[in-house]
């Protein structure tokens, strides 16, 4: 689900089909987030910007883009593309590992007015001091999928929220199955 990398796919030696969370995360949103229709979507970095920008269009939101003005990951490094002032920002990104990223993006984004700040990833890792970053953080909400089990990080973290991948994945097996088209789980409907 969501390849780091897509090239990934080319070492398998057996098909492989690359499934997307983007469908859950949109479910998520619109059920979680209370004024999600008001909201600002943010890629933390220029690598996600295509996710983020899907999204954007998919739900008819604002998109922001924040760089890093030069190699040093700090916030006074970084800098804000977009508007987010009196408005919650929806971070997102493929994974939170170090939670540096999300750390930093959150204080950049408060530091511009953001109302409220969700984080939103498809895998949470959360390696070494991710968990008492995001805790110190200005975030809001940080919510994942459970590519990656999410139980004993919630127990550190409070502001941790899981998007449950199982029934799509559940979908995906049973159209595997019965030889129907999985490509049409992730084709957006307009309506919804």
């Amino acid at each position: 689900m969501d390849l780091h990398d897509p090239q990934y796919q080319g070492f398998f030696h057996i098909p492989v089909d690359l499934i997307y969370a983007e469908p859950c995360i949109i479910q998520w949103i619109r059920s979680e987030i209370p004024n999600w229709r008001q909201a600002v979507v943010v890629s933390p970095d220029a690598g996600g910007a295509k996710r983020a920008t899907s999204i954007c269009n998919k739900l008819n939101l604002d998109f922001a883009l924040i760089h890093k003005e030069d190699l040093a990951n700090t916030k006074e490094s970084m800098g804000l593309v977009g508007e987010v002032a009196g408005r919650p920002a929806i971070i997102l990104d493929d994974m939170i590992d170090s939670g540096s990223t999300i750390g930093l993006a959150s204080e950049i984004l408060k530091r511009h007015g953001a109302t409220e700040i969700y984080a939103i990833a498809v895998h949470g890792v959360f390696s070494g001091p991710a968990l008492q970053i995001i805790n110190r953080s200005p975030v809001t909400v940080v919510a994942c999928t459970n590519t990656v089990p999410q139980d004993e990080f919630r127990q550190q973290c409070a502001k941790l929220r899981t998007i449950d991948i199982a029934p799509m994945l559940g979908e995906i097996i049973r159209r595997t199955f019965y030889g129907e088209s999985v490509t049409q789980l992730f084709v957006h409907d307009e309506q919804a």
